[in-house]
Protein backbone atom coordinates (compact mmCIF):
# COMPACT_ATOMS: atom_id res chain seq x y z
CA UNK A 1 0.00 0.00 0.00
CA UNK A 2 1.28 3.64 -1.02
CA UNK A 3 1.24 6.54 1.19
CA UNK A 4 1.30 10.17 0.88
CA UNK A 5 2.08 11.47 4.00
CA UNK A 6 3.72 14.29 5.96
CA UNK A 7 5.50 14.79 8.64
CA UNK A 8 5.04 16.63 12.41
CA UNK A 9 5.81 16.36 15.96
CA UNK A 10 3.54 15.48 18.53
CA UNK A 11 2.33 17.42 21.47
CA UNK A 12 -0.20 15.22 22.96
CA UNK A 13 -3.15 12.47 22.00
CA UNK A 14 -6.42 13.02 24.02
CA UNK A 15 -9.90 12.51 24.14
CA UNK A 16 -8.77 9.01 22.27
CA UNK A 17 -9.94 10.56 19.12
CA UNK A 18 -7.69 13.77 18.66
CA UNK A 19 -3.73 14.65 18.84
CA UNK A 20 -2.27 18.11 18.72
CA UNK A 21 0.86 18.21 16.48
CA UNK A 22 3.25 20.92 15.44
CA UNK A 23 3.88 21.20 11.54
CA UNK A 24 7.27 22.11 10.41
CA UNK A 25 6.16 25.54 10.27
CA UNK A 26 5.87 25.24 13.66
CA UNK A 27 2.45 25.90 13.49
CA UNK A 28 -0.23 24.25 15.51
CA UNK A 29 -2.98 21.66 14.41
CA UNK A 30 -5.52 19.37 15.93
CA UNK A 31 -5.71 15.61 13.56
CA UNK A 32 -8.34 12.89 13.88
CA UNK A 33 -7.10 9.60 15.39
CA UNK A 34 -8.85 6.25 14.18
CA UNK A 35 -7.26 4.29 17.10
CA UNK A 36 -10.12 3.20 20.62
CA UNK A 37 -6.76 1.82 21.87
CA UNK A 38 -4.40 3.19 24.56
CA UNK A 39 -1.22 3.38 21.74
CA UNK A 40 0.70 2.31 24.59
CA UNK A 41 4.62 3.23 23.61
CA UNK A 42 2.63 4.67 19.94
CA UNK A 43 1.93 8.59 21.67
CA UNK A 44 5.31 9.82 23.09
CA UNK A 45 5.24 13.14 23.02
CA UNK A 46 8.27 14.75 20.42
CA UNK A 47 7.82 11.61 18.19
CA UNK A 48 7.31 12.26 14.49
CA UNK A 49 3.45 11.86 13.10
CA UNK A 50 3.14 11.00 9.89
CA UNK A 51 -0.09 12.07 8.32
CA UNK A 52 -2.90 11.85 5.70
CA UNK A 53 -5.09 14.69 4.51
CA UNK A 54 -8.61 14.29 2.97
CA UNK A 55 -10.42 16.70 0.73
CA UNK A 56 -13.42 15.90 1.97
CA UNK A 57 -14.92 19.86 3.01
CA UNK A 58 -17.33 17.98 5.72
CA UNK A 59 -14.13 16.92 7.83
CA UNK A 60 -13.70 18.58 10.87
CA UNK A 61 -10.53 17.46 11.25
CA UNK A 62 -8.81 16.96 7.76
CA UNK A 63 -5.72 15.57 8.48
CA UNK A 64 -5.68 11.49 10.12
CA UNK A 65 -2.55 10.11 11.74
CA UNK A 66 -1.30 7.11 10.20
CA UNK A 67 2.22 6.42 11.53
CA UNK A 68 4.27 6.89 14.19
CA UNK A 69 8.34 7.05 14.07
CA UNK A 70 9.78 6.81 17.21
CA UNK A 71 12.78 8.24 18.62
CA UNK A 72 14.07 4.40 18.22
CA UNK A 73 13.01 5.47 14.42
CA UNK A 74 10.88 2.16 14.78
CA UNK A 75 7.55 2.68 12.51
CA UNK A 76 4.40 1.68 13.90
CA UNK A 77 0.67 2.44 12.04
CA UNK A 78 -1.42 3.66 14.68
CA UNK A 79 -4.60 3.90 12.08
CA UNK A 80 -6.45 0.53 13.15
CA UNK A 81 -8.42 0.99 9.71
CA UNK A 82 -5.16 0.08 7.69
CA UNK A 83 -4.86 -3.51 9.37
CA UNK A 84 -8.18 -4.56 7.13
CA UNK A 85 -6.98 -3.01 3.95
CA UNK A 86 -3.60 -4.31 4.46
CA UNK A 87 -4.66 -8.46 4.99
CA UNK A 88 -7.38 -8.03 2.37
CA UNK A 89 -4.48 -6.76 0.16
CA UNK A 90 -2.00 -9.41 1.49
CA UNK A 91 -4.87 -11.69 0.83
CA UNK A 92 -5.42 -10.89 -2.84
CA UNK A 93 -1.94 -10.95 -3.91
CA UNK A 94 -1.33 -14.17 -3.08
CA UNK A 95 1.33 -13.30 0.64
CA UNK A 96 -1.25 -14.84 2.82
CA UNK A 97 -0.71 -18.56 1.19
CA UNK A 98 -3.24 -19.97 3.87
CA UNK A 99 -6.29 -17.85 2.45
CA UNK A 100 -6.05 -18.26 -1.05
CA UNK A 101 -9.21 -21.11 -1.76
CA UNK A 102 -11.66 -18.63 -2.63
CA UNK A 103 -14.21 -17.20 -5.43
CA UNK A 104 -15.76 -14.15 -3.45
CA UNK A 105 -13.76 -11.66 -0.90
CA UNK A 106 -16.41 -9.36 1.38
CA UNK A 107 -15.74 -7.17 4.25
CA UNK A 108 -17.85 -6.06 7.33
CA UNK A 109 -20.20 -8.99 6.74
CA UNK A 110 -22.91 -9.31 9.93
CA UNK A 111 -22.86 -12.53 11.57
CA UNK A 112 -22.69 -14.63 14.74
CA UNK A 113 -25.46 -14.43 17.96
CA UNK A 114 -23.95 -11.30 19.77
CA UNK A 115 -24.35 -8.27 16.71
CA UNK A 116 -20.95 -8.65 14.94
CA UNK A 117 -19.47 -8.01 11.98
CA UNK A 118 -16.63 -10.62 10.47
CA UNK A 119 -13.77 -8.27 9.25
CA UNK A 120 -12.83 -10.50 6.02
CA UNK A 121 -15.00 -13.07 4.50
CA UNK A 122 -14.05 -15.71 2.07
CA UNK A 123 -16.78 -18.35 0.03
CA UNK A 124 -15.83 -20.99 -2.35
CA UNK A 125 -19.39 -22.16 -3.39
CA UNK A 126 -17.36 -25.30 -5.14
CA UNK A 127 -16.48 -26.35 -1.87
CA UNK A 128 -19.55 -27.47 -0.39
CA UNK A 129 -20.10 -30.45 2.07
CA UNK A 130 -20.70 -33.71 0.64
CA UNK A 131 -24.60 -33.13 1.43
CA UNK A 132 -24.27 -29.88 -0.19
CA UNK A 133 -26.04 -27.99 2.57
CA UNK A 134 -22.93 -25.64 3.79
CA UNK A 135 -21.10 -23.68 1.87
CA UNK A 136 -17.15 -23.53 2.32
CA UNK A 137 -16.96 -19.81 4.10
CA UNK A 138 -13.47 -18.79 5.87
CA UNK A 139 -14.19 -15.68 8.56
CA UNK A 140 -11.67 -13.96 9.56
CA UNK A 141 -10.83 -11.89 12.39
CA UNK A 142 -8.08 -9.07 12.23
CA UNK A 143 -6.27 -7.58 15.15
CA UNK A 144 -4.11 -4.53 15.06
CA UNK A 145 -0.63 -5.43 16.91
CA UNK A 146 1.62 -2.29 18.31
CA UNK A 147 2.19 -3.16 21.83
CA UNK A 148 6.25 -3.22 22.43
CA UNK A 149 7.90 -4.48 25.66
CA UNK A 150 11.71 -4.74 24.63
CA UNK A 151 11.57 -6.46 21.52
CA UNK A 152 8.14 -8.97 22.49
CA UNK A 153 4.96 -7.47 20.72
CA UNK A 154 1.71 -8.37 22.67
CA UNK A 155 -2.09 -8.09 22.16
CA UNK A 156 -4.11 -6.53 23.56
CA UNK A 157 -2.91 -3.46 24.75
CA UNK A 158 -6.06 -3.28 26.80
CA UNK A 159 -8.82 -5.43 28.19
CA UNK A 160 -11.10 -6.12 25.36
CA UNK A 161 -14.63 -6.99 25.80
CA UNK A 162 -15.00 -6.70 22.19
CA UNK A 163 -12.34 -9.22 21.36
CA UNK A 164 -13.66 -11.36 23.92
CA UNK A 165 -17.14 -11.44 21.79
CA UNK A 166 -15.03 -12.29 18.78
CA UNK A 167 -13.35 -14.98 19.92
CA UNK A 168 -16.76 -16.16 21.23
CA UNK A 169 -17.99 -15.43 17.55
CA UNK A 170 -15.11 -17.42 15.92
CA UNK A 171 -15.84 -20.56 18.30
CA UNK A 172 -19.25 -20.65 16.56
CA UNK A 173 -18.47 -20.47 12.84
CA UNK A 174 -16.00 -23.82 13.68
CA UNK A 175 -19.04 -25.53 15.64
CA UNK A 176 -21.26 -24.84 12.82
CA UNK A 177 -18.70 -26.19 9.92
CA UNK A 178 -16.67 -23.41 9.13
CA UNK A 179 -13.40 -22.03 8.82
CA UNK A 180 -12.75 -19.39 11.66
CA UNK A 181 -9.56 -17.55 11.48
CA UNK A 182 -7.85 -14.83 13.58
CA UNK A 183 -5.41 -12.95 11.62
CA UNK A 184 -2.32 -10.72 13.93
CA UNK A 185 -1.45 -7.76 11.86
CA UNK A 186 1.74 -6.83 13.34
CA UNK A 187 2.26 -3.21 12.13
CA UNK A 188 5.16 -2.37 14.57
CA UNK A 189 8.65 -2.79 13.09
CA UNK A 190 10.37 -3.06 16.45
CA UNK A 191 8.42 -6.44 17.26
CA UNK A 192 10.22 -9.46 16.35
CA UNK A 193 8.42 -12.11 18.15
CA UNK A 194 4.64 -12.36 19.77
CA UNK A 195 2.36 -13.16 22.76
CA UNK A 196 -1.18 -12.94 24.28
CA UNK A 197 -0.77 -10.49 26.42
CA UNK A 198 -1.93 -12.49 29.76
CA UNK A 199 -0.27 -9.97 32.07
CA UNK A 200 -3.11 -7.05 30.49
CA UNK A 201 -6.30 -9.28 29.65
CA UNK A 202 -6.15 -13.03 31.48
CA UNK A 203 -9.82 -13.53 30.12
CA UNK A 204 -8.63 -12.91 26.42
CA UNK A 205 -6.05 -15.20 27.06
CA UNK A 206 -8.10 -18.20 28.70
CA UNK A 207 -10.69 -17.80 26.13
CA UNK A 208 -7.94 -17.71 22.75
CA UNK A 209 -6.35 -20.48 24.36
CA UNK A 210 -9.75 -22.32 24.34
CA UNK A 211 -10.60 -21.27 20.76
CA UNK A 212 -7.13 -22.69 19.27
CA UNK A 213 -8.51 -25.86 20.84
CA UNK A 214 -11.48 -25.59 19.52
CA UNK A 215 -10.22 -25.13 16.34
CA UNK A 216 -10.02 -21.36 15.67
CA UNK A 217 -6.85 -20.90 13.69
CA UNK A 218 -4.44 -17.94 14.37
CA UNK A 219 -2.55 -16.56 11.60
CA UNK A 220 0.36 -13.57 12.54
CA UNK A 221 1.98 -11.37 9.97
CA UNK A 222 3.92 -8.46 10.05
CA UNK A 223 4.08 -5.30 8.12
CA UNK A 224 7.35 -3.58 6.34
CA UNK A 225 6.55 0.24 6.93
CA UNK A 226 7.95 3.32 5.98
CA UNK A 227 6.91 6.61 5.61
CA UNK A 228 6.17 6.28 1.98
CA UNK A 229 4.70 2.21 2.09
CA UNK A 230 2.82 -0.71 4.15
CA UNK A 231 2.59 -4.20 3.57
CA UNK A 232 2.41 -7.29 5.00
CA UNK A 233 5.14 -9.68 4.24
CA UNK A 234 6.66 -11.69 6.82
CA UNK A 235 4.94 -14.43 8.60
CA UNK A 236 5.97 -14.98 12.39
CA UNK A 237 5.65 -18.56 14.06
CA UNK A 238 6.19 -19.01 17.77
CA UNK A 239 5.15 -22.38 19.16
CA UNK A 240 5.03 -20.67 22.62
CA UNK A 241 3.54 -17.38 21.71
CA UNK A 242 -0.23 -18.58 23.23
CA UNK A 243 1.18 -19.70 26.55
Amino acid sequence: MQLSLQPATLIKRYKRFLADVTLADNSPITMHVANTGAMTGCAEPEDTVWYSTSTNPKRKYPHSWELTQTKKNHFICVNTIRANELAEEAILNGTITELQDFTKLEREVKYGEENSRIDILLSNPNNANITGTIKAKTYIEVKSVTLLDGDQGYFPDAVTARGQKHLRELMSIVKSGHRAVLLFTVLHTGITSFKVAAHIDQKYADLLQEAIESGVEVLIYKAKIDSENISLSEQLFYNQAFE
